[in-house]
């Protein structure tokens, strides 16, 4: 019972984005890893698609445990969003705010939906096909200007809502210290824009 009282409290969901954005950081540095094969060859980055369909029991359980990762991460954002617009419409009309919120902290429902979006849009665009002849599609996708700049777009979207995500999820972890803030602040920066740089070459190196 306390468990799920937890669960409902802001804190609670804070934990439950916190775990779940720790999980879905980890798969974009599988799935970064995976896709720069793309910059030595197609038929490499083939490869890698067939060896991991080789194993489609585990490619059935780890795109199932995803997708119930990301809806989990979805809900919980949308339901503190608006737990936290009901909050500020309910509390006092002045009130002074000890830390200054980022324009990424207050797009954080704006940016994920973005995501979502793209999510949908990609996963439609790639999954569903056929794997075996997933690098000509790759290929034939980023070979559209208009598609590259859409991936674009979306990356610099995922950057912004990372660079407040990856810090939030560190403070909900209680990773906090004077001795390691400094190397907590830049890597609000570097893990994002790694991120975007890597997923913006893949997405340009059909275009040049």
């Amino acid at each position: 019972m306390f468990f799920i009282q937890f669960l409902k409290s802001s804190i609670g969901k804070k934990w439950i984005m916190a775990c779940s954005g720790f999980c879905l950081i980890l798969f974009l540095c599988s799935h970064a890893a995976g896709n720069a094969t793309l910059f030595n060859s197609i038929p490499l980055f083939q490869a890698y698609a067939d060896q991991l369909h080789s194993h489609p029991l585990i490619i059935s359980v780890l795109s199932k445990a995803l997708s119930l990762v990301f809806v989990i991460h979805t809900t919980t954002g949308v339901l503190l969003f608006l737990q936290n617009r009901k909050a500020r419409s309910t509390g006092y009309k002045v009130q002074k705010r000890a830390v200054k919120y980022s324009q990424a902290s207050r797009t954080m429902i704006f940016s994920g939906l973005f995501i979502l979006l793209y999510v949908l849009a990609h996963t439609y665009a790639v999954s569903f096909g056929d794997h075996a002849t997933i690098g000509l599609t790759i290929s034939y996708l980023f070979s559209s200007p208009l598609v590259v700049l859409f991936y674009i777009t979306s990356f610099i979207v995922l950057a912004i809502h990372l660079s407040h995500g990856f810090w939030s999820m560190l403070q909900t972890f209680g990773v906090n210290h004077p001795r390691y803030n400094k190397l907590i602040r830049n890597l609000t920066y570097i893990v994002p824009i790694f991120f975007l740089l890597i997923f913006s070459a893949i997405s340009l190196l059909f275009i040049f």
